[in-house]
């Protein structure tokens, strides 16, 4: 819950906002924000994960999210996002190895307002925050860049450790 709570924070949702959740998995965080947006679109490589987004938001009477199955670099594409409409506002919470470079390019192309970026590794989540705040300087040709506003560590198993750090990003206009 404190995780999501401060996931959903970050996102700061005022109840207009098409939100993607990126590596939705079962749909948790999409599902949790998704009284606070619009429309939430999650998009989750594991078949099975999405079949139970779908059951958990009819379970909970949710009716403004789509669950989309498939390997992320496949599903975000340019034609994907003007068929579901142009994000606001991004939730990513890949897998440790974090983001294809393919990915981020689309999600730049996308440009959202806002991001927020879940991760249980450091390097990872540096490796793309970088992308994110000097695509230029990383290889990517983008004219859209971002800036980190708030950083949060959830200690998620105080007895074993395990940390999900939460960065919120904000498009630099």
């Amino acid at each position: 819950y404190k995780l999501y709570r401060v996931a959903r924070d970050f996102a700061g949702l005022t109840g207009t906002e098409v939100v993607y959740d990126l590596y939705t998995g079962t749909g948790t965080i999409a599902q949790f924000v998704s009284a606070k947006a619009s429309k939430v679109i999650g998009i989750e490589y594991v078949p099975e994960a999405i079949e139970d987004a779908k059951v958990n938001a009819v379970n909970n009477g949710i009716t403004n999210c789509e669950f989309f199955a498939g390997d992320m670099k496949d599903i975000l594409t340019e034609s994907f996002i003007a068929e579901h409409g142009r994000p606001e506002v991004i939730i990513l919470d890949p897998p440790r190895a974090g983001i294809h470079p393919d990915v981020a390019k689309v999600i730049l192309g996308a440009a959202p307002q806002r991001m927020v970026y879940v991760s249980c590794n450091p390097a990872s989540q540096a490796r793309d925050l970088a992308i994110f705040c000097d695509p230029a300087a990383n290889g990517v040709k983008s004219d859209v860049k971002y800036v980190i506003t708030s950083v949060q560590p959830v200690d998620m198993f105080p007895h074993t450790h395990h940390v999900e750090n939460v960065v919120a990003l904000q498009r630099v206009d």
